[in-house]
């Protein structure tokens, strides 16, 4: 492939950009491909490349690129009416009725917008919600670019995961490992009374994605229940992608106090919420007193894309479709690593997956989870399947960005550059995406 264009743009960019990026996730060696359109499940560089689109924005683009009649005809009204307003609208509370009458948990909501801020405006309500300092987050866990979560350590000591963030920060947050249930046990006996909340993403889904083993969430919400703390989900990439409309709390059959949404609630555009019971969420302010606001929270154009994409899931039987293809794809991934790599695990549910380049000495793969690890105790690969971050972490991560990524690129196959981020299925990718993926894998194994 030519990207000679995309190189020209990225010397242009060096010049205005931090590592020439708006995201620290879209910094490639050499360098990026620059997108100039998407078309359906695909995008199209630069310099004319096509590519089989996995990333589709890190997950919001439930659709595709190319917008069904009555999505893009309820953007094109909304933004022509006007660019925003700084009042209500009324889209915006058909979009919130439509999370709660969906949503068992969510009782109310308030949107903001981007997931970071629903995740930093959720923890600052159940600390004036309880009147209580500390959190306990799921090591791993990706609760956007806030101080309270960018915290690595263990429940015997943390530290600030990034520079510019005070160590006192840290000194209110817990780190726990995902799927360990006696470590959280432990911290809530002994430090109950302090917790504020359990934040946690129902599968880790920034971590290679992770599954939670059997029980898991119930134990945390019992554990909550007795401690008196929060549970809170964070759903900003599972919410209406896993689970369909009921989310991955509906799958799991867990209700948390709180939920985060994004990504998939704005259609492709920047959002965020907060949801849950109406008596916590009527702490906000001006009902209660935790500080809450926003310039372009419900946005009404964000509110008439997430609303017009909802509906159209709900009555097209999107989920069942994208939920195939990601059954097809995860099977056939499964296939092609069981004798070529059979080291390696393939992961996921519904619409998303990922391939961990896990080091486990496994010989060939047999009566393994044909569709994606699902942390099954009867599975032959049960102890060596990841169940932590640090599973993910100590993978051949390598491998992945400066062999496998560039090869699939090659291929024009578009994920995202590293190990951990998940990839996502739309509705505009068909039976034939999935089989060209496929022989791109099939060329990379050999």
């Amino acid at each position: 492939m030519n990207h000679e264009q995309s190189r020209t743009l990225y010397d242009r960019a060096l010049s205005v950009f931090p590592d020439g990026v708006n995201s620290s996730v879209r910094a490639v060696r050499p360098y990026p491909f620059f997108v100039e359109r998407g078309d359906g499940a695909h995008v199209i560089d630069a310099d004319g490349n096509r590519y089989i689109d996995y990333v589709m924005g890190y997950g919001p683009l439930l659709l595709g690129h190319t917008l069904p009649e009555s999505v893009g005809a309820a953007i094109q009204s909304a933004a022509s009416d006007g660019p925003m307003y700084g009042a209500p609208t009324e889209v915006g509370v058909e979009l919130g009725e439509f999370i709660t009458r969906n949503v068992a948990s969510v009782e109310m909501l308030r949107f903001v917008n981007s997931g970071t801020e629903a995740t930093s405006s959720a923890v600052r309500l159940a600390r004036g919600y309880t009147d209580r300092d500390t959190i306990v987050m799921i090591d791993g866990g990706y609760h956007g670019a806030q101080p309270s979560t960018l915290v690595d350590g263990s429940p015997d000591g943390s530290k600030p995961s990034s520079p510019g963030i005070p160590d006192a920060f840290a000194e209110h947050t817990i780190p726990v490992p995902f799927n360990d249930e006696e470590a959280i046990r432990t911290v809530l006996s002994e430090r109950g009374d302090e917790i504020a909340a359990v934040i946690v993403e129902p599968i880790l889904g920034n971590a290679g994605i992770v599954e939670p083993v059997d029980e898991y969430h119930q134990a945390l919400r019992e554990l909550c229940d007795d401690a008196g703390a929060l549970l809170i989900f964070d759903e900003v990439i599972t919410g209406f992608r896993v689970g369909g409309l009921q989310c991955a709390q509906g799958k799991f059959g867990v209700e948390p106090d709180l939920t985060t949404f994004g990504k998939v609630i704005g259609g492709g555009f920047p959002v965020g919420a907060i949801g849950g019971r109406a008596e916590i969420l009527q702490e906000f302010t001006p009902a209660g007193e935790v500080f809450q606001s926003g310039t372009f929270s419900g946005h009404p154009v964000t509110m008439a894309a997430g609303l017009a994409t909802l509906e159209y899931a709900a009555e097209n039987d999107v989920y069942s479709h994208i939920n195939a293809l990601g059954e097809q794809l995860r099977s056939g991934i499964r296939d092609i690593i069981a004798d070529r790599a059979p080291e390696y695990t393939v992961v996921g549910t519904d619409s998303m997956f990922k391939t961990i380049f896990t080091r486990a000495n496994t010989a060939a793969q047999s009566g393994e989870c044909d569709d994606g690890c699902v942390q099954d105790k009867a599975c032959p690969r049960y102890g060596g399947c990841p169940k932590t971050a640090a599973d993910v972490a100590n993978a051949e991560t390598d491998r992945w960005e400066r062999l496998f990524w560039p090869a699939m690129k090659e291929e024009g196959v578009f994920f995202t550059v590293n190990q951990f981020e998940s990839q996502f299925i739309s509705n505009a990718h068909t039976a034939a995406d999935i089989e060209d993926t496929l022989e791109a894998y099939k060329a990379f194994f050999g």
